[in-house]
């Protein structure tokens, strides 16, 4: 079982349980990091994802969802992959905007955002291709639809 720490940093009728999010990033890392693993996935209002995305890549807006990867130290070994920032309000109106379910929407953002804490990123077409790919793989075998369908 992977270690999640889970903070909520935002008010809102419905989130995601443990439990979900423990299903999800199960789902993305299994055949890809096989060890268990721990990472931080905090939700957050939209100026602090604005503020972070701002920061670290120089985009002064609110996202839906950051990736920040652990690099330990040479000669330490942790299973710490990283943090995941989400934006709740942004995931809700993208979820709203794309007309999909918003749980589907939520799976959808962490699966993504476990792919780019082991390396996957989607810079370039190719890239872009084999990382849906595998998103879409992933969104498949958790019952939900293709996430890049209607896009």
């Amino acid at each position: 079982m992977h270690q999640i720490d889970y903070q909520i940093a935002v008010e809102r009728d419905w989130l995601p349980s443990q439990s979900d999010l423990e299903l999800w990033v199960t789902a993305a890392l299994t055949g890809r990091f096989d060890n268990e693993a721990e990472l931080t996935i905090r939700v957050v209002e939209s100026d602090e994802s604005q503020q972070l995305n701002r920061d670290y890549r120089g985009k002064d807006k609110p996202t839906n969802v950051l990736s920040f990867p652990f690099e330990a130290p040479p000669g330490i070994e942790l299973n710490l992959l990283g943090d995941l920032i989400i934006c709740a309000e942004v995931v809700e109106s993208e979820a709203n905007q794309q007309n999909k379910p918003l749980t589907s929407h939520w799976a959808h953002m962490v699966v993504h955002g476990c792919l780019h804490l082991l390396g996957f990123d989607h810079i370039d077409d190719n890239q872009a291709e084999a990382m849906e790919a595998i998103e879409i793989a992933v969104m498949a075998e958790l019952g939900y639809n293709d996430p890049y369908a209607d896009q």
